[in-house]
């Protein structure tokens, strides 16, 4: 089992719940006390999906190993950033936009 794979199972990956390089005035200004705190509020309002959910649409877009995973705000809305490595050895990455699941870029 590869490491990224372990993690996902036992649960030691929090990432996903931490969005990255995010501007701190943004989460001051919705209110939050930090990042984690704004990610799991919205997560709780239905602004974005579960990390199971997305996952689920990274791995039918892009087939491999999820190597990585952040949440951040772009242009005003949640976006989810995943890191596949495929069978190739091939580094992919894929915006998701974290409410509708909508695919908004593969690299």
């Amino acid at each position: 089992m590869t490491l990224p794979r372990f993690l996902l199972l036992t649960g030691l990956l929090l990432l996903p719940l931490a969005p990255a390089q995010a501007d701190r005035d943004d989460w001051r200004r919705l209110g939050c006390r930090n990042e984690q705190d704004c990610a799991r509020q919205a997560l709780e309002r239905g602004e974005i999906r579960p990390l199971e959910d997305v996952l689920a649409v990274a791995r039918r877009a892009v087939p491999g190993d999820i190597v990585g995973v952040e949440l951040d705000r772009d242009d005003g809305r949640w976006v989810y950033e995943i890191k596949v490595l495929t069978a190739g050895g091939k580094r992919r990455e894929i915006e998701i936009e974290a409410t509708t699941l909508r695919i908004l870029e593969i690299d």
